[in-house]
């Protein structure tokens, strides 16, 4: 079976890495992969996974008409079995691709976020949304890492002939705990023994909310640090209240490393998250979770995580502080997570989902 997926970019994003893993998993697919932007960072991966990756090198989001002329020559090449499209570009250009192509492979779109707040983003992004909203009857199937993400698009307008929800998946070999990654991390960080670790990974971008967790830490104990992770973070401005408390690290390549090493990881999201991979991630290394209440995050971490509202600093800096005060309450919810991860979000049943769903598509 040939799957084509085109995807906006093949950047370290959410979408990006649950590709990334689905092609490693399901080697007996053949896989073609089709980024429109020049982010490619996970393109070596992808490759080394056995997939094809052939860039159309869109130009911003107004070489999306050029991008789609080029994808539905490729679709005539390589004749799919199935058209997976992933992120809203990508959705577009696929839908107006396949119909240029006149291909008759079934497309499936994929959802990973909800409740965005789009008057933060390009009119450009507010235009593609609100045109898959009237194409939403296309596509064979729109898959959803998440139920909060199918009812925000369905406000949207979005009318879709078939939904399913998948969620994302983890390699619970990679992400696991590690009782010498805490000594590590913090050996690296230059703090001392005694200082208590919070981590937040995630790229800088107005739905992840740096400010408000950096304002929720300036209401912690001196003994709580920061390290943040992730594309954008080494060029954030650090309040002088947090001087020597806080330390980026800008985009890493082995977050599966320190992760395990934090004593607390959180999500500060304000809005748009799906399934959040960094809660998952977390959770399969036995961290405990401080997330906000944002898309699936409260369903994802169940009993094995401290919910607070969005957008909270005082109620996030509580949580924090709280968890970091009692240490026999972050055990149990690092065991408790690590457990529900290999009940519920396994990689290996995630990944045959997927493959079902493909397999079940192209046998029409």
């Amino acid at each position: 079976m040939r799957v084509l997926h085109v995807i906006t970019g093949l950047g370290q994003g959410g979408a990006e890495t649950m590709l990334a893993k689905l092609i490693e998993a399901l080697p007996d697919i053949t896989h073609v992969v089709v980024p429109l932007a020049r982010d490619l960072a996970l393109g070596p991966r992808i490759a080394a996974a056995g997939a094809r990756v052939v860039p159309v090198g869109m130009r911003g989001p107004l070489g999306l008409p050029a991008a789609a002329a080029r994808l539905a020559a490729l679709i005539r090449r390589v004749r799919p079995d199935v058209i997976q499209s992933w992120l809203y570009h990508a959705d577009l250009a696929a839908t107006l691709a396949r119909a240029v192509a006149f291909a008759r492979a079934p497309l499936a779109w994929s959802l990973r976020c909800s409740d965005m707040d789009l008057a933060r983003y390009a009119p450009t992004t507010r235009l593609v949304v609100r045109a898959l909203a009237r194409l939403s009857g296309v596509p064979a199937v729109i898959a959803s890492n998440s139920e909060a993400g199918l009812t925000w698009h369905r406000g949207l307008g979005y009318r879709p002939r078939r939904t399913i929800v998948i969620p994302n998946g983890f390699d619970t070999d990679r992400f696991r705990p590690d009782p010498a990654a805490r000594a590590r991390l913090g050996a690296m960080l230059g703090w001392p023994t005694d200082a208590m670790i919070v981590g937040l990974v995630a790229r800088v971008d107005p739905m992840k909310d740096h400010a408000g967790f950096l304002a929720a830490l300036e209401q912690t104990p001196p003994a709580l640090r920061a390290v943040l992770v992730g594309r954008g973070t080494e060029a954030l401005a650090i309040p002088p209240a947090l001087a020597g408390r806080v330390l980026a690290l800008g985009p890493r390549e082995d977050v599966a490393a320190l992760t395990p090493g934090f004593d607390i990881a959180c999500l500060a999201s304000r809005f748009g998250e799906g399934f959040p991979n960094v809660l998952g991630e977390a959770m399969a290394c036995g961290v405990a979770c401080v997330t906000t209440d944002v898309g699936d995050a409260a369903a994802i971490v169940g009993d094995a995580g401290v919910v607070v509202p969005p957008g909270d600093p005082v109620a996030l800096a509580e949580a924090l502080a709280a968890l970091a005060a009692d240490p026999d309450r972050r055990r149990a919810l690092g065991e408790a997570g690590r457990a529900r991860v290999l009940a519920d979000y396994a990689l290996p049943a995630v990944a045959a989902r997927y493959a079902s769903l493909w397999r079940g598509l192209a046998a029409g």
